[in-house]
């Protein structure tokens, strides 16, 4: 890097400090920093949502699965996350929207009181947040790896400056500053994208080496499975992004909740779904080409797409690609970091202190930034340690930890808007969620060290879901926990009552008399009136429909 990349790469820093600056004047509540109020236009945050599914683990990880393996990394990686997001968009981004529109919610768990119990709840919240420390520490150190590739920097320094101006912007300006720095980083990683693309391309001969270059690579390169990655992980990876990419992991649920309507949502959902399936391609050619262009200087080839950038791109345009490495990771770790502040202030520390039941409005803003604070700074903790015996490296974490255990937690949450599993209460949720921890544990511990070769990763990553999966089911059936006052519930987040031609009305959507009485409102902190004394718009109280913590 020279003067003038370094120059392209602190401006974006500052642009993206001005814009958190700029978002601050919007947030007035915790409801404004979760969820923006539902004021969010759709198209906004569908190219959040999309953003905040990228990090530099795609120029690290995934390049050298690419470098690898070919194609088989768009296949196995961006194609079934689109898939997934397309059904989504009809089964699980609407009622995501309600929980917000209809329940009042601020958080995505925060209907999982009621809907299960305390309990599950907090089992759901603790162990989710665990797991997001984990993996946002390998994006951090993914993005550490390739400052330190250009620049010469340690890995900590690296850590320490991405960290520090994620944590600016997304503390001080909430969802908004999130979404609006992902959608400014979206146009920077379009230009740096497509210039990688027409310098790959005219090195390798100009357009027609979109369809002349696969003769050259490696044996194997166009088929679509390779490697680890067969049909089997495929299939595999599909159902676990389907439930992670439609708010499994709580910060694209947000995106959803943000809109102003189910029907946004859907369309949101749509829009993440089209970009997954094209923009993978645009940046994912350079890297199935790099075999032609450089030699990966590490095992797993993690380096390649770095030195590719290096290797092609004149000063300027290098550090407009470098830029469009921390735009990705960037938007990721602070779309985490906002989920899980979310989860924290609104669903935990209202367990843990009396004192936060009873938060001011403002008291409550400043608690959401410093937990936001305290989270970034576990991840930045994590992140030094992400290449230690203990993690091994960036994309066994992104991949196996996070694949594998996304499952257990997502299933009680994902599932318990669906009027489908409505049988499935409490026990289903613990029992599925502890057993699929376990799952997790013995396949890619104890099992995998007594397999000769191991345990293929397929069944490392699929195993625990498939557990926690049939457990939920199997007890809702043996042991069905329906409620009336859960029945309510289920039926306000699936939309009945909203003009859908089922008949049902606000009023026949209320709790039993006897299920009111074990039904808590919430109240809002600092605004002296409870969710139902504040209604909903559709003439039902949110306390009706046992919504809050």
């Amino acid at each position: 890097m020279n003067s003038l990349d370094w120059t392209v790469l602190i401006a974006y820093f500052g642009v993206m400090i001005a814009i958190g600056l700029w978002s601050h004047k919007r947030v007035d509540n915790v409801s404004d920093f979760f969820t923006a109020g539902g004021k969010m236009p759709w198209w906004l945050s569908g190219i959040s949502h999309h953003m905040s599914g990228y990090s530099a683990v795609m120029f690290t990880g995934y390049a050298g699965i690419a470098y690898l393996y070919g194609v088989t990394s768009f296949v196995t990686w961006s194609l079934p996350i689109a898939i997934g997001i397309g059904i989504g968009a009809k089964l699980f981004a609407p009622r995501l929207n309600r929980l917000r529109s209809r329940l009042h919610v601020a958080s995505p768990l925060e209907y999982l009181k009621n809907r299960y119990d305390l309990k599950t709840q907090q089992a759901l919240a603790w162990s989710g947040l665990l797991l997001k420390i984990v993996d946002v520490g390998a994006k951090w150190a993914a993005i550490a790896t390739l400052l330190s590739v250009f620049t010469g920097i340690s890995l900590h320094q690296g850590i320490l400056i991405t960290g520090v101006i994620t944590g600016i912007y997304c503390t001080v300006g909430g969802l908004w500053a999130d979404a609006l720095t992902e959608l400014g980083q979206f146009v920077i990683q379009l230009f740096a994208g497509i210039a990688m693309l027409v310098a790959v391309m005219g090195k390798l001969g100009g357009f027609s080496a979109l369809w002349t270059v696969w003769d050259k690579l490696p044996d194997g390169h166009a088929e679509p499975t390779a490697g680890p990655y067969t049909v089997t992980f495929l299939l595999a990876f599909l159902f676990i992004k389907t439930f992670e990419y439609n708010g499994g992991m709580w910060n694209q649920a947000q995106r959803y909740m943000a809109t102003s309507s189910a029907r946004e949502a859907t369309r949101s959902a749509r829009l993440s779904a089209i970009l997954w399936l094209v923009w993978p391609l645009v940046l994912f050619f350079p890297m199935w080409c790099a075999p032609l262009l450089v030699k990966a200087q590490k095992p797993d080839a993690s380096d390649s797409y770095a030195l590719m950038t290096e290797q092609l791109l004149p000063h300027g345009l290098l550090g407009l690609v470098i830029v469009g490495f921390f735009s990705h990771t960037m938007a990721m770790c602070s779309s985490d970091a906002n989920a899980i502040s979310a989860v924290f202030t609104r669903d935990i520390a209202p367990v843990l202190s009396r004192a936060a039941r009873d938060w001011s409005a403002r008291a409550a803003l400043v608690a959401a930034r410093l937990s936001t604070i305290a989270f970034l700074a576990l991840s930045m903790a994590i992140a030094t340690q992400v290449n230690s015996p203990t993690f091994k490296d960036i994309i066994t974490v992104v991949i196996k930890w996070v694949a594998g255990l996304m499952g257990p937690i997502a299933i009680p949450f994902m599932l318990g808007l669906l009027k489908t599993f409505r049988r499935s209460g409490p026990t289903a949720a613990i029992v599925s969620w502890a057993m699929g921890l376990l799952a997790f544990w013995l396949v890619n511990y104890p099992i995998n060290w007594n397999v000769d070769g191991g345990v293929p990763l397929q069944y490392q990553v699929s195993v625990p879901l498939a557990v926690s999966l049939v457990l939920y089911i199997a007890i809702g059936f043996l042991k069905p926990e329906d409620t009336p006052e859960r029945d309510v519930l289920l039926a306000r987040i699936n939309g009945q009552g909203d003009g859908d031609g089922s008949g049902l009305t606000a009023a026949s959507l209320r709790v039993p008399a006897q299920a009111q009485a074990k039904t808590p409102t919430r109240t809002e902190p600092g605004d002296g009136a409870t969710a139902r004394e504040r209604g909903d718009g559709d003439g039902a109280g949110a306390g009706d429909a046992g919504s809050g913590t």
